[in-house]
């Protein structure tokens, strides 16, 4: 380590004024620079011509070489060699040290590559197939990721560490400790993989969640965002979701809607249907196949009550209610046109036969009106004992 630094004095002498040792340090930072700035196209241009593992590990290694080179020319022009060994020297580091760290840092730059490599072999397999969502191939690429550090984190801790089992016990029981702390957390963490993985709904999807309803727009490891009708972002737990009944109105990718009509007792309910649906098959929005469909519902107060069913695809909001409007539309000019009426609700009265009860006295049987009943006659119910 000492001769390699050595052999950098001669740098300082190449520049003697101070106004050359900054113009070949701005040069040193500005080959930093530039391979930073073309790193993607450089991977890009090896990846053509070569394997794409082949690529990264070009890549990696050029980007690498030149911030060592940099620091390098830095050090030895500026004539710091000097300092960085009494640095080192204080450090008191044993012969292991700098092998140490040599493969330490060799092992971070062979995870860099690996991560890209697992990535890109992940992309590939999942773009194979039409079973596997956008969102699941993300959520699986980052845990592959996390699995891929954390392995490479571990190694970097064993060779620094002698006796590594003794901190994996203990953190085994700190994450114990923790898992007892945030189960609920955990829970709703566990409840996410499920949903991401069940796949009850996705991104884009129209559904229900107790009295919530919108679109999906995010699904997180711990809750799922949903954009309400109205505008607003619902953050719902993934616990919670799990634990509820979710309804999702665009798996099939169609949704049949049902609008209610009532017609006049008087009317030829067959007539009525038939109507009914000859004005749904006019919407725009309704699915011809399968086919509009009219029953019979119940009995109501003032109309026989119909249900007018139909179908509509790519189901959204503004879909279920630009079809509704216009199948209420349709339907009711279809019924004015043939006379049909549809009854709003209303009471009828009628009169009944006087029976044993209560009855009107006569007028002849009522007793004379004073000054405040003059000009006019007074009717009183009697009963059948005054009689």
């Amino acid at each position: 380590m000492s001769g390699l630094l050595t052999g950098l004095d001669w740098l300082s002498e190449v520049a003697p004024t101070a106004a050359h040792k900054l113009a070949v340090s701005f040069m040193a930072v500005g080959l930093v620079v530039v391979v930073l700035l073309s790193y993607r196209r450089l991977h890009e241009w090896v990846a053509d011509r070569v394997r794409p593992l082949y690529a990264d590990i070009v890549a990696v290694a050029v980007l690498v070489g030149a911030c060592l080179l940099s620091a390098a020319v830095v050090t030895g022009i500026w004539g710091r060699t000097d300092e960085i060994q009494q640095f080192y020297a204080g450090l008191d580091l044993n012969r292991d040290a700098v092998p140490r760290a040599v493969f330490s840092f060799i092992l971070v730059v062979v995870t860099v590559i690996v991560r890209r490599f697992v990535r890109r072999i992940i992309t590939e397999v999942m773009d194979s197939t039409a079973a596997v969502t956008e969102h699941q191939r993300q959520v699986t690429q980052r845990l592959s990721q996390v699995i891929i550090w954390s392995v490479s984190v571990v190694v970097i801790l064993g060779i620094w560490i002698e006796d590594l089992g003794s901190l994996l016990v203990g953190a085994g029981f700190l994450g114990i400790v923790l898992g007892m702390a945030a189960r609920q957390t955990l829970g709703t963490m566990l409840a996410g993989f499920v949903l991401m993985f069940a796949r009850p709904f996705e991104i884009g999807d129209w559904i229900e969640v107790d009295d919530n309803e919108g679109i999906v727009t995010d699904i997180s490891i711990v809750n799922t965002r949903v954009r309400s009708f109205d505008g607003e972002y619902i953050m719902i737990p993934n616990d919670v979701i799990a634990s509820s009944m979710v309804t999702n109105r665009s798996k099939r990718g169609r949704l049949r809607l049902e609008v209610e009509v009532g017609v006049d007792y008087g009317t030829d309910v067959d007539r009525a249907a038939e109507l009914a649906e000859t004005a749904i098959d006019e919407v725009d929005e309704a699915l011809s196949a399968p086919s509009p469909q009219v029953v019979g519902k119940s009995f109501g107060d003032s109309a026989v009550l119909l249900g007018v069913r139909f179908w509509i695809d790519k189901p959204s909001a503004r879909r279920y209610w630009k079809a509704r409007t216009a199948a209420i539309d349709a339907v009711k000019r279809a019924f004015e046109d043939e006379g049909i009426k549809i009854p709003f609700p209303q009471r009828e009265l009628s009169d009944r036969a006087e029976t044993g009860g209560f009855r009107i006295a006569d007028e002849d049987r009522s007793p004379p009106s004073d000054d405040r009943n003059a000009g006019g006659t007074e009717h009183r119910m009697t009963t059948p004992e005054e009689n």
